[in-house]
This record gives C-alpha cells, sequence and structure tokens, in this order.
C-alpha cells in the first residue's frame, strides 16, 4: 500500500513538473513519435509464430495507446530476411536456425505492415546494410550471401563484414531493398547506425588492398572509405525515388558526428569525446541530409545531461543547429533516461528535462523511443508521462513537400450510420478520387468538437484529433449530442484535405 501511494505521488509531481515547464502549450499538431522493435535481443527466440503474433499485438496496442505514429521493425539483421524472400534467408533470430522458415508460413513484414497500418501508425522497414554475420551466430544457412560468396565479405573482430569497397555489394543491398518496397506496402525503409565496423583497438579493417587497387583519386584512405559509404546511401535514394518515391528513407546514425573539444568552428562537431560518425564509422551524415539523400535523420542521442563525453543538451543543441535541413528526430533511450535524476531536479528522473528541451528546440520535430518494449515495461512511469503529458492527443506526421505536398482532395458523403453487422453506430464516408498514387487518400483524420465549440481544424493544434484511421469509418462511442465532427483525407505524405463536417 505504501509503495503504491508512494508512486502516485511521484507520478504526480512529473505531472506537475512537466505542466509548469511546457505551460500549457499546444499539443503540436505534427511530430513523428516512433518506436524501435528489434529482433537482435533475442526477443522471438523460443516462440511459435502465434506466440509471437499474440506478444507483438500487445506491444502494439500499448504503444498505440503512448501515442506512438510509426513504427522501426527490423527485417534484416545480419544478411538475412525477417520476411519472405527469395534472395535471402530466413533469420535465425526468428526460428532459431538460419535458413528455416516459420512453422506456419508467417510473413513478419506483411504482417507488421497491416498492424500498424490498423492502428494508425506507419511501418518502417529496418535493415542493417553492411553486416553479414553477428557474433552470436555459429552456423549460416547454404544460400546466405557470405556463403555463396566469400570473397565480398571481410572479418572483423567476431563479425563478418559486406565490403563496402565493393560496387557488387551496393547493386545486392540494392536489390534487397528494392525487393522489399516494391512487395511490402512499407511507409518507410530504416537504416541505424552501423557502417563500417565499430573500431576494435589494435586491430585494423582489412582493406586497403583494394584501397590501393583503386583509390579513385583519394589520397586518405578515411575519405576513400566514407566514399563508398556515400555512394551506397545515393544508390538508395536513387533506387526508392524511382521506384516507389512515397517511401521515406532515414537513417539513425551514432549520437556524435564528430568531435570539436575546444567547441571552436562548432560546425565542424560537437563538444564530446565520443566514437563518431565521421572518423570512426566513416559514416558523413551532414553530407547526407545536406545533399537531401536521406528523407530524415534520428541521431541516437542516448546519453544523459552531465554525460561529461556525450552531453544530452550540448548534442541537441548541435544537431538542432548544424544537422536539421532534413527532418531531425531524436533517439531516446528509456532505460538510461529513468536511471539518473535531473541535474536541476533530483527528485525526479531526466524525461521531463529531455523532453522540455527538445521541444523548445525548433528544428527537432519528434523523438523515437529505444526500445519499444522498454516503452511497454514503462520503467520510472515514462510510458504513463508519454500518455498523460508528451503524447497525450494524436499527431500527424511532419510534411516531406521535396517528395510530395499536393493535399488530397477532400472526402465524400460523410454521415452517421448504424452498422446492422455489430451494432454500433459510425461515421462514414467516402475515398476522395485520384489517378496518381501520391494524390491518393492514404489515411483519414477525425476531429471532434464539444457542442458549443467552434468547428474548425487548426494547423497547429492537434488537441481536437481522436483519430488516424485507415479505412473511411470511426466509431462513435458514448454520449455525442451536439458534438461535430470533421473528417479530412491524408495522402501517403499525410498531406491534409479539406475538411468535411457532420454535427450529431
Amino acid at each position: 500500500m505504501c509503495k503504491t501511494i508512494h508512486s502516485y505521488l511521484i507520478l504526480l509531481l512529473f505531472a506537475v513538473h512537466a505542466s509548469i515547464l511546457t505551460c500549457n502549450a499546444q499539443s503540436p499538431k505534427r511530430e513523428f513519435r516512433g518506436a524501435w522493435i528489434q529482433c537482435v535481443n533475442g526477443q522471438y527466440l523460443g516462440k511459435s509464430p502465434a506466440e509471437l503474433r499474440d506478444m507483438l499485438s500487445s506491444q502494439l496496442d500499448v504503444l498505440q495507446g503512448a501515442g506512438i505514429n510509426a513504427i522501426m521493425f527490423q527485417v534484416r539483421a545480419e544478411g538475412d530476411a525477417l520476411y519472405r524472400s527469395s534472395i535471402e534467408p530466413w533469420s535465425r533470430y526468428l526460428t532459431g536456425q538460419q535458413g528455416t522458415a516459420p512453422a506456419d508460413g508467417w510473413d513478419p513484414l506483411a504482417w507488421m505492415v497491416e498492424q500498424c497500418h490498423s492502428r494508425g501508425m506507419e511501418c518502417h522497414a529496418w535493415i542493417n546494410p553492411y553486416r553479414a554475420k553477428t557474433a552470436g551466430t555459429t552456423e549460416m544457412a547454404t544460400t546466405h550471401a557470405a556463403i555463396r560468396y566469400p570473397e565480398r565479405v571481410f572479418k572483423y573482430d567476431n563479425l563478418l563484414i559486406f565490403n563496402p569497397a565493393l560496387e557488387v555489394n551496393r547493386q545486392y543491398t540494392c536489390s534487397i531493398i528494392r525487393d522489399i518496397i516494391t512487395r511490402y506496402d512499407v511507409d518507410g525503409l530504416h537504416m541505424d547506425d552501423y557502417f563500417y565496423p565499430y573500431p576494435v583497438s589494435g586491430l585494423e579493417i582489412p582493406d586497403e588492398a583494394y584501397f590501393r587497387q583503386d583509390s579513385r583519386g583519394f589520397s586518405n584512405i578515411g575519405d576513400w572509405r566514407r566514399d563508398n559509404v556515400n555512394r551506397l546511401i545515393s544508390d538508395i535514394h536513387e533506387l526508392i525515388s524511382s521506384t516507389r518515391p512515397w517511401v521515406k528513407f532515414g537513417i539513425s546514425p551514432f549520437g556524435i558526428y564528430r568531435n570539436n573539444p575546444d567547441g571552436v568552428n562548432s560546425e565542424r562537431g560537437s563538444a564530446t569525446s565520443g566514437l563518431q560518425n565521421y572518423d570512426d564509422l566513416y559514416a558523413d551524415i551532414r553530407l547526407w541530409v545536406d545533399k537531401g539523400w536521406i528523407d530524415y535523420i534520428i541521431p541516437q542521442v542516448y546519453w544523459n545531461f552531465g554525460t561529461r563525453a556525450a552531453d544530452y543538451g550540448v548534442l541537441l543543441h548541435w544537431w538542432n543547429d548544424y544537422c536539421s535541413s532534413r527532418p531531425l528526430y531524436i533517439g531516446q533511450d528509456v532505460e538510461r533516461t529513468v536511471k539518473e535524476a535531473d541535474p536541476q531536479n533530483p527528485q525526479i528522473h531526466q524525461m521531463v528535462a529531455k523532453y522540455t528541451l527538445q521541444r523548445s528546440l525548433k528544428n527537432i520535430q519528434g523523438s523515437c523511443q529505444w526500445y519499444a518494449a522498454a516503452v511497454v515495461n514503462n520503467p520510472g512511469n515514462y510510458r504513463t508521462m508519454l500518455e498523460q503529458q508528451y503524447h497525450r492527443h494524436l499527431a500527424l506526421q511532419p510534411l516531406m513537400p521535396w517528395i510530395d505536398s499536393k493535399a488530397p482532395k477532400k472526402v465524400s458523403k460523410l454521415k452517421v450510420g448504424f452498422s446492422q453487422v455489430d451494432g454500433k453506430i459510425y461515421l462514414t464516408w467516402q475515398e476522395p478520387k485520384a489517378t496518381k498514387e501520391l494524390d491518393r487518400a492514404k489515411w483519414y483524420a477525425v476531429y471532434q468538437f464539444a457542442k458549443g465549440e467552434k468547428a474548425k481544424v487548426n494547423a497547429d493544434d492537434a488537441s481536437h484529433l481522436v483519430a488516424i484511421t485507415s479505412v473511411p469509418q470511426y466509431e462513435l462511442k458514448g454520449n455525442l449530442s451536439g458534438c461535430t465532427f470533421i473528417v479530412t483525407a491524408l495522402d501517403r505524405m499525410q498531406n491534409e484535405s479539406k475538411g468535411v463536417k457532420v454535427k450529431l
């Protein structure tokens, strides 16, 4: 009993503190609110397909309740597949043995796309482009590319890596991506922070012979390696743009671009002293953003305020100032956030301070939670704070006008009706006409206004947004006498049509 009262008081303190800091600011109308569902933690192993579906369905329900509007679903961890592929073998992270299919023929990616869309969430297929074998994999399928073409990979520590210097590997990765985006209705193609392997002390990357053989005019092997990765990112951008232009291409890099400890010429890097994308992983993130090769970026700023080597506040300001010509979201570490106290208020953990800073910086348009199951587990009432404060109202996705800026036509025949099938009352409408895929309505937004309220869709405030649905209907519950509803159509980029109104 005392423990319950204590937990309630802590939660109340969070809520009061958050309310003061946010000053009752409007709910953002557009904000990316993602979560990563990974396979490499082994959460699928030992479970039947039916048990996995139950587990993931339960996670998605909780995440939906917490306002999550995008799922990053890991489908390629080591040159394998968590989807039905004719190119790569089934993942051992799914079935326990690489190359073995799920017992009932289940296709996790097709299922996840359907489940996300039914909950008003986007689904982004998350792949690793270079890793061919993780350290824990002891047996590989004979159909794996590293077994069929051993000359295309190199060993590094306990890993096998598809050699980034080889054009055939770039072509192969693009063939994987083409297969995914043309066969599955994914909303995005996502990659995380693994490019060249994380450096191991005393261990050199075995690619100097390739550099000497074809340096392409580079005198420095680091510049050559970065160009190898640049070429892949550019190729993927061109592939997606020409094949499925509505599929968003996003990357979640390690949280430090480059270190610049003295703070002079801060454009070069942040006042940090940790691992670097540019110099250690050979990933020139800023170039990709500036070139427009990616559609969003989610730096993994997993540290806390006060971390000496990589302070959360220092990094957020740097990314906001120097890497925001594409939508910028922040990767949040749920468990690490709740383990340390707020330096300004030792009675609470760091979630309030982090979200207050994130939402105060004009170029940051959302966040992504590492990891989905941690949100579900609700350590330190993290999920409760999302539900009650930061994601209290729904949000549409940030706009991407370089892909498409034209809004779809408005819905038609909006009405209230009684269903003889289930005995429920629904708002129903008809999809607007369209001849091009980017003009077609993919989603619908439903707004609710109480009797006496002015019924008008606000471009900046989502406090009246009650549903984002992929089907042309919305169930009405409770006593809604006098309420007014407005329904708008959203295309794949969530450009929003004019509203159609009905009063009960």
